[in-house]
């Protein structure tokens, strides 16, 4: 059995940050992952300003496909908003595989289905054994179902997703979301991407929906009516692709003992745009510097938002606010497009 200070299952954006951090201290860690990688991941690819400041990356460096908006237009209930400022987007096959090979992480390919924790020591499947345990594998992390899903369960908001991603000679390159759309408890979004690729999908809360009577996958065929309607798309469409994730939620726990959640494994998606990198890798990094000076593992710093102000963010979050001076909104004349 092969002995880590560290070990962390996922090697997602959350996982690569903390394992980043890690190996800069010259801790010794393993990082596993069930899929090798680069592996195709499920996700827009939505990232902020603040994911190229937390990276210290220099959008001009990055050496894959990255799409740079400089506005956003929201459709809120049907009315137009128009929200200024860069926002970029990647693709996850691309950015993932770049990212972990960028933190210099000893990586193993490995599905890990059983921990236990023997004097003072997490054992994996009998094979690997640590001091630390760092679950940074998504919804499903296996870190999260072994020590924390019994008496810790996550708190936040369960999201379905549909969502594809595919090569596309789009012709509008203007990126839209549209909240609340025939009642969906979420948002839907068409996002297209440079060298031709085209992400759309849309996200809804599990219990709403129920209530609704609406599954996810019939606001999926209203999104495409939608997009074929207004000549965002045209001829046959891909399936989608299925997955969830949590919001973040009250009192969520994020350590046990020396075990840490980060990343969707802790249920950390922010409450406006269901964004899932930032916090991802604002959460890996906490942990590792929890791990190298024993600092207390809080999240506090984490902002709950990651685009809308307080007021707005609370609305699409479904909470009460104040409602402060509104944004630029697009004149009747522009109507849903």
């Amino acid at each position: 059995m092969k002995h880590h200070q560290v070990v962390i299952i996922g090697g997602g954006p959350a996982g690569a940050a903390c394992a980043g951090r890690l190996v800069g201290a010259g801790a010794d860690l393993l990082l596993l992952d069930k899929s090798s990688f680069p592996r195709k991941k499920t996700c827009a690819g939505w990232i902020t300003p603040q994911v190229l400041s937390d990276l210290n990356l220099d959008p001009s460096e990055y050496p894959y496909s990255l799409s740079k908006y400089q506005a956003l237009r929201i459709f809120l209930k049907g009315i137009p908003i128009l929200w200024p400022g860069d926002q970029y987007a990647i693709r996850r096959i691309e950015f993932d595989d770049w990212l972990l090979k960028r933190s210099g992480a000893a990586v193993k390919q490995h599905h890990v289905r059983r921990i236990t924790r023997e004097n003072g020591r997490y054992i994996l499947d009998d094979a690997f054994s640590a001091d630390y345990l760092v679950g940074a594998g998504g919804t499903h992390c296996p870190v999260y179902h072994a020590l924390f899903r019994e008496e810790h369960p996550r708190t936040g908001s369960r999201i379905a997703a549909l969502e594809a991603e595919f090569s596309y000679e789009w012709k509008d390159g203007k990126p839209r979301l549209w909240f609340f759309d025939r009642g969906l408890a979420g948002y839907a979004w068409y996002l297209p991407k440079v060298d031709g690729y085209l992400n759309i999908g849309l996200g809804g809360d599990v219990r709403v929906l129920k209530k609704s009577g609406r599954t996810i996958q019939e606001h999926w065929g209203f999104l495409l009516e939608k997009l074929r309607g207004k000549g965002l798309i045209s001829g046959p469409i891909p399936d989608p692709d299925g997955y969830v994730y949590h919001l973040r939620g009250p009192g969520a726990a994020y350590r046990i003992d020396n075990a840490f959640l980060v990343g969707d494994a802790a249920g950390l998606a922010s409450l406006d745009m269901g964004e899932g990198i930032g916090p991802a890798l604002e959460s890996g990094q906490l942990a590792a510097e929890a791990i190298l000076h024993q600092h207390p593992y809080t999240l506090e710093s984490v902002s709950q938002f990651s685009l809308l102000p307080g007021w707005l963010g609370w609305l699409v979050a479904g909470k009460a606010g104040a409602s402060p001076r509104i944004p630029t909104v697009y004149s009747r004349k522009h109507r849903d497009t």
